[in-house]
């Protein structure tokens, strides 16, 4: 069925626009009324590229009591997500030829909105094989990994690309791992450990250290690098760096942005993720945001009882599909951020990083993937009204001032608060 989109605001333009839509294709943009079979007035709101979140942790299969693809996909449309990149650390873990074709038939199944999947390392063997499904990037957790293990996989990674179709892209989540094992020891031997504890246990050296090395594993390997939550200053300033000279890019998380690890006092192990929360004069913030970011929530829902275990048994992460876009247009609101960083940061980063090739910009031929913004509309944040399992938010009772009001996926409404 074809549809029109009527009285759209279009980032960057002042006029209101017509968008029509064919077969989950965007087929004309006008100035001018279209006509169809199906029309939809936005109300002078904004149609901006369909967001895309590329580190979302569905934890589907084997951890479903969390979250799992349906919940987490509805999760994400009311968030004004179109996109989500799902991680590898399931049950069983994505890295191996069988998991993930069942993870493959499991979101095709259960997702509302479109999806990729990373993968985990494993012998090239079994690599090869898993290329033939078409994963969009491989994950490697450095603090998983001892210095020898990491030079072995980058090593793989460099010949899978050489011989199979494989991208070349590896995203890292970087902790170095030899710092957090003597840190973690250290804290553990102190009479009482309270929530904070867990910073200084995973410290900023760890992460800068790990960043330094992701960074000339993937130069001296001739990969793609993308750093997954990126939390420390000096860590945004090596890649800043890095990016002169080689194809590197990075993701900002909410948590990062918007708090530091004063708010361990206040939200306890509810906030306890990794990386943790940082120093204020470590971490990253708003203005760190540019035309280069791109926003990544590291949705990563967990049961009241596993947040609830103490400082070290507790799970990190924390849920965020459905805060971050009105937390980051408060900031617009507020004079801290530019409006038009929003489809940049949201949309258009993340597919030209992991090679969306018709999502991230609203043009002819692109894919029929919309998030519609009202700039206006204020509110508090309230779990209970959220579609994800989580019970938990440190951003539960915020007011806010701005929502994703439609999330049109495909040329399909999937959400719709307008």
């Amino acid at each position: 069925m074809d549809l029109v989109l009527k009285n759209c605001r279009l980032a960057g333009e002042t006029e209101e626009h017509f968008i029509r839509v064919d077969d989950g294709k965007i087929s004309e943009i006008s100035k001018v009324p279209i006509k169809a079979s199906q029309t939809i007035d936005i109300k002078g709101n904004y149609v901006l590229p369909g967001f895309i979140d590329p580190h979302i942790h569905f934890r589907d299969p084997g951890l479903t009591q969390k979250e799992d693809f349906r919940t987490g996909s509805l999760a994400a449309a009311n968030g004004g997500f179109t996109t989500v990149i799902d991680m590898p650390n399931t049950l069983p873990k994505t890295n191996t030829y069988n998991a993930l074709k069942e993870k493959i038939k499991i979101a095709k199944d259960k997702s509302a909105v479109n999806f990729e999947l990373q993968i985990g390392h494993n012998s090239l063997e079994e690599m090869k094989k898993m290329i033939e499904l078409n994963p969009i990037s491989v994950k490697v957790f450095m603090d998983l990994e001892s210095d020898e293990s990491l030079e072995k996989i980058f090593h793989d990674l460099s010949v899978l690309k050489e011989t199979t179709d494989y991208n070349g892209l590896v995203a890292v989540h970087c902790e170095k791992q030899s710092i957090v094992k003597s840190e973690t020891a250290r804290l553990q031997k102190k009479d009482e450990n309270t929530a904070i504890d867990y910073t200084y246990a995973r410290p900023t050296e760890s992460e800068d250290e790990s960043v330094r090395q992701a960074i000339e594993l993937a130069r001296a390997n001739d990969l793609r690098l993308h750093i997954c939550h990126l939390s420390s200053s000096k860590s945004l300033s090596m890649v800043k760096s890095a990016r002169k000279s080689m194809p590197v890019s990075w993701e900002f998380t909410p948590h990062h942005l918007l708090l530091d690890n004063s708010a361990y006092d206040i939200y306890g192990t509810f906030i306890k993720t990794n990386p943790p929360l940082r120093p204020e004069e470590d971490s990253v913030r708003i203005s760190d945001l540019d035309e280069n970011s791109i926003i990544g929530t590291d949705h990563a829902p967990h049961t009241l009882e596993d947040k609830t275990k103490g400082v070290w048994e507790s799970s990190p992460g924390i849920p965020n599909l459905e805060t971050v876009v009105p937390l980051l247009l408060s900031e617009v609101n507020n004079g801290n951020l530019d409006f038009s960083l929003i489809p940049k940061i949201f949309s258009e980063n993340a597919a030209r990083t992991y090679g969306l090739n018709c999502k991230g910009k609203i043009d002819i031929g692109y894919d029929a993937d919309f998030t519609v913004i009202d700039l206006k509309r204020e509110g508090k944040f309230d779990i209970t009204e959220f579609k994800t399992k989580a019970e938990y938010s440190p951003f539960d009772g915020w007011e806010y001032k701005g929502l994703p009001v439609m999330t049109i996926v495909n040329g399909k409404v999937v959400m719709n608060k307008l």
